[in-house]
């Protein structure tokens, strides 16, 4: 990616990254917008039907992606998340992980 070592799904670190740059101390979060919850995102829509076992779902995740990103800070590591509608631009999302990743 961009020149730069990385690990795909580092299970040796907290919510196991999609990008780890063991290196950097840095990792990089992929997040589906629906799933993860992207506040403001049209994207982020709720189902129709079993809407409590749907916000419960949601409310755990957002959870426990916060819990993975606490854990990473306390190990001394830096992270970023992609959101998914953010794939639209990919040049911009290019000088945005360069930036971080630097």
């Amino acid at each position: 990616m961009l020149g730069y070592r990385y690990r795909l799904h580092y299970a040796k670190l907290p919510g196991k990254p999609d990008l780890a740059f063991p290196s950097r101390r840095k990792a990089i979060f992929i997040h589906g917008c629906f799933w993860h919850r992207h506040a403001g995102c049209k994207k982020t829509r709720l189902p129709k039907r079993r809407l409590e076992y749907w916000e419960a779902k949601f409310a755990a995740n957002v959870t426990r992606d916060s819990k993975n990103q606490a854990a990473l800070l306390a190990l001394g590591w830096r992270f970023m998340v992609v959101w998914e509608c953010e794939l639209h631009d990919l040049e911009r999302l290019t000088r945005r992980i360069v930036r971080f990743l630097d």
